[in-house]
């Protein structure tokens, strides 16, 4: 039994189409894109701690995936410049292999608490230089590298999307009970997960002990 199809006549494929379906761009949407970052935009980015990263590999497969660390952890070398401490992680490396293949990167910042991000788009390349690293280290940690961001397109977004979601608002908070552990959903998905809950609780809490241990 074949899943969901896709309806050939209804398949929207050519940007004249979509343009057709939407109301012309509002022109404030249009001016508010900038080619550097504003005074704005540079304290907007040194109050985010979370962003996501956008990246394309050499055969087209996208990827996104987040930052986050104290507010200020990316660094605003100027108007034009940005740099973000790669701290350890699951080591896939998909996003700074897409990088080395495709440079093009895209940017979307939040603030807890804030309805509106920051969209930045430029090019990204990734350096070891040791005096950029020792100022980005944590506990006398410096990441193995960082990413910098050679900015080209940068617009405030507007709250529509945290309004409708209602992110931040604590009665639309729901229980993380509600589903298995991150460690029981990938054993689910994997190797199987033990059905001791004793065994599985042991297993959650080691992934906790390593949170604590490999943070930076």
């Amino acid at each position: 039994m074949s899943g969901f199809q896709l309806q050939p006549e209804f398949i929207v494929a050519d940007e004249v189409s979509l343009r057709h379906l939407y109301d012309a761009t509002h022109a404030l949407a249009l001016q508010k894109e900038r080619q550097t970052l504003s005074a704005n935009a540079q304290a907007f980015i040194r109050r985010s701690p979370f962003l996501c990263i956008g990246t394309q590999g050499p055969g087209g497969r996208a990827d996104v995936s987040p930052r986050g660390d104290a507010p200020g952890f990316v660094t605003v070398f100027d108007d034009r410049t940005l740099a973000i401490p790669d701290r350890p992680g699951n080591n896939r490396l998909d996003t700074l292999a897409n990088i080395v293949a495709n440079p093009s990167v895209g940017l979307l910042f939040v603030i807890p608490g804030y309805d509106e991000t920051l969209r930045i788009n430029g090019r990204a390349t990734l350096t070891t230089q040791p005096d950029l690293l020792d100022g980005m280290a944590v506990s006398e940690r410096r990441p193995k590298l960082a990413i910098v961001i050679a900015v080209e397109e940068v617009f405030l977004h507007c709250a529509k999307a945290f309004r409708r979601s209602h992110l931040w608002d604590p009665e639309h908070r729901q229980d993380r009970r509600d589903m298995p552990s991150l460690m029981q959903m990938i054993l689910d998905d994997t190797t199987g997960a033990p059905v001791d809950p004793a065994e599985m609780s042991k297993l959650d809490e080691n992934l906790e002990a390593a949170y604590r241990t490999t943070l930076y």
